[in-house]
């Protein structure tokens, strides 16, 4: 079922099919300063605040070297976006596009990915500049950029 209450003119829903394809783990959560949507930065930045990523315990050993690594991807789960429109118009354009010429969160998928700067690891906790997401955001992966030198 979609909700069009929220939609902007131009923009349309369609209805999500009644089963999902796959499964993914979430590996862990991670925390950041922003706990609404209009908080969040367009685009994480590298000087920008540093945010937690608390991996789950039973992932522990796949941390193993993580700190030879200055940059990481991760890639995350936008939990709180709506998956249903097919055209969408931003604020910031006022001009309607398709969802997939969009770098918006409300996607049918909601992954998301950013590079970060890996500022710290103790234990399964990582310290990190560079995300753009809600608190509490799930966790889907961890990728190193390139490899240690």
């Amino acid at each position: 079922m979609t909700d069009d209450s929220d939609l902007r003119p131009g923009e349309v829903a369609v209805p999500l099919p009644s089963e999902t394809d796959a499964g993914v783990y979430f590996i862990g959560t991670i925390h950041t300063p922003w706990r609404a949507r209009s908080e969040c930065p367009k685009r994480g930045s590298l000087d920008g605040p540093i945010c937690t990523i608390v991996v789950d315990d039973r992932w522990r050993q796949a941390l193993t070297d993580i700190a030879k690594h200055p940059r990481l991807q991760v890639l995350y789960w936008m939990h709180q976006a709506r998956r249903d429109l097919v055209l969408q118009r931003p604020i910031r354009t006022g001009q309607t596009a398709g969802t997939f010429a969009l770098r918006s969160p409300v996607r049918p998928n909601p992954i998301a990915s950013s590079v970060v700067e890996l500022v710290g690891v103790e234990g399964t906790t990582l310290q990190v500049r560079g995300l753009d997401c809600l608190d509490g955001t799930p966790l889907i992966d961890l990728k190193p950029e390139r490899r240690p030198e």
